[in-house]
């Protein structure tokens, strides 16, 4: 699993898949690995093998954060915004203050059209991580589906303020 690992760190994909499914043939109730798999198949695009690699490791591991958060954004990738919504859920019920949930929850629910639990999701978020420019930048695109402009201006400026050089920020104001 270390040598899997060291590769996938160091970008050499094709190695570190190759072992992880060695490791799998050997052990099957691994979750790491499907995790991992998981995790390479949503870098490589593949969202429809990533939510069945993240499923298998989640039902050896159901407390894995990290894979209910890959899960989401996997499902968020198909458009399936619902499921993504449920699966970020699910991450922020073991883990309530991770910021980055919060902000991909907010992302998803903006999608489905569900604008003030969205913007509820990005001031969560700022309210766990105030220099978190990302959630600044989602939160002045929200305000200005609610034609919010002033508002808008402002978490656009926040962004600013904490990253200077966040190019959409800059097209947004």
């Amino acid at each position: 699993m270390d040598q899997a690992l060291r590769h996938h760190a160091a970008g050499r994909l094709a190695d570190a898949e190759r072992l992880y499914r060695r490791i799998l043939q050997a052990d099957p109730r691994q979750s790491t690995a499907w995790y991992c798999l998981g995790v390479i198949a949503l870098q490589g695009g593949k969202n429809d093998s990533a939510v069945d690699h993240i499923a298998n490791a989640l039902a050896i591991a159901p407390e894995h954060v990290e894979a209910h958060i890959v899960l989401g954004n996997a499902l968020r990738e198909l458009g399936k915004l619902e499921e993504a919504v449920a699966s970020y859920r699910k991450a922020l019920a073991i883990e309530p203050e991770y910021a980055e949930v919060h902000n991909n929850l907010g992302n998803a629910l903006q999608e489905l059209g569900k604008l003030d639990e969205a913007i509820a999701c990005y001031r969560k978020t700022l309210a766990i991580n105030p220099d978190y420019a990302e959630a600044h930048n989602n939160l002045g695109i929200a305000l200005i589906e609610q034609d919010k402009l002033d508002e808008a201006v402002a978490s656009y400026r926040k962004a600013l303020d904490v990253q200077p050089g966040y190019a959409e920020a800059h097209s947004n104001l």
